[in-house]
């Protein structure tokens, strides 16, 4: 029987590394389209002579500018996408110590309840003795 809360399961686990490599993976693709996108963005902005050529080189440099904001772009929601999980899984963390120390505390409230059970009962073994050692004392019944 599993404790809501008690860790993560080995497919939990498994999940977690495989989405971290799919994400390192769309890192990586993301990066190497902006490197490679610039590289041919700035061999296509050398200037030549024939005016239909400067036109498609420069529909080929707005092609290769468009690429690099869609890679960017993904970038950014990649890292609004890791924001969000360090966020959740903060929770969850949080959630599993919260859940934690209610447990630790309701295990020394258990062991504070037979302290004073303990406490209690010599307490009232004690007060037992005085009072039949008041009632019997020579002073009492010498005041009467």
């Amino acid at each position: 029987m599993s404790k809501p809360g008690g860790g993560p399961t080995a497919a939990a686990a498994a999940a977690a590394a495989q989405k971290q490599k799919a994400l390192l993976q769309r890192v990586d693709t993301d990066i190497a389209n902006i490197v490679d996108n610039f590289n041919l963005l700035v061999n296509i902005a050398r200037v030549n002579d024939p005016p239909v050529r400067n036109a498609q080189e420069s529909f080929q440099m707005e092609i290769r500018a468009a690429r690099m904001v869609q890679a960017a772009d993904s970038l950014l929601k990649l890292v609004s996408e890791l924001k969000q999980t360090a966020i959740f899984s903060g929770f969850a963390s949080l959630n599993e110590n919260v859940e934690r120390r209610i447990g630790e505390f309701n295990r020394l409230e258990e062991i504070t309840d037979r302290l004073l059970e303990r406490v209690g009962g010599e307490v009232a073994a004690s007060l037992r003795e005085l009072e039949t050692h008041y009632y019997s004392s020579v002073q009492r019944t010498n005041c009467q």
